[in-house]
């Protein structure tokens, strides 16, 4: 190594180091909540369309009954996941244990309400998050913030719209019952009574 590499190498070095220190190895900061932009100083969002999507188990909903998410798409290192609805920038329902490399982040004064990143430790496809639906919301979509590292980071990753389906359990409409296959039901038994009063009246 020539006499002028070292001092080259430690400079290289010092940055880098410098460049962990503006980001969040740790987790986004509750002041991204809203917004949900990093606060990597200097570094703008990607412009081009996020290589990632977001998964969920279901297209439906219910209280207080979990739910997976996966956001898929390359390793990633740096994330920011909430479920929202509509036009607000609440984040709505709990999330449950946070998996691996991940933690709970307080959103709209809620503990749980958010998930991000605990170290920058590869994430990938195989990471799964849990979440609980709250009572009183008609749709909801989940929003993320995925970064692949400090420099390299897309937002508005966006999932489909979930909607609130119908309460498993119960009888009839409410459990999914088919009105057709009742409506069939009853004129098998009215049928033979009809026959039954023709025959006496004649």
């Amino acid at each position: 190594m020539s006499a002028r590499m070292g001092p080259l190498l430690l400079t290289v070095s010092l940055l880098q180091v410098l460049s962990l220190g503006t980001g969040f190895p740790n987790g986004a900061p509750s002041s991204a909540c809203e917004d949900m932009v990093p606060r990597h100083a200097g570094v703008q969002p990607q412009p081009s369309p996020a290589p990632y999507t977001i998964q969920t188990s279901s297209r439906t909903f219910q209280p207080g009954q979990p739910l997976t998410v996966t956001i898929k798409g390359p390793d990633y290192r740096g994330v920011l996941l909430e479920a929202r609805t509509g036009t607000s920038v609440s984040a709505l329902g709990s999330w449950q244990s946070p998996p691996a490399d991940t933690k709970f982040l307080q959103c709209s004064g809620n503990p749980q309400g958010a998930i991000t990143h605990s170290s920058t430790n590869l994430k990938g496809n195989s990471t799964v998050y849990s979440w609980i639906p709250p009572h009183g919301v008609n749709n909801i979509y989940f929003m993320a913030t995925v970064a692949q590292q400090r420099t390299v980071f897309w937002l508005n990753v966006r999932s489909d719209t979930l909607t609130q389906g119908a309460a498993a359990g119960g009888i009839g409409l409410a459990a999914g019952g088919e009105p057709v296959v009742w409506a069939k039901a009853g004129l098998l038994f009215l049928v033979p009574c009809l026959l039954l009063i023709l025959l006496h009246s004649r």
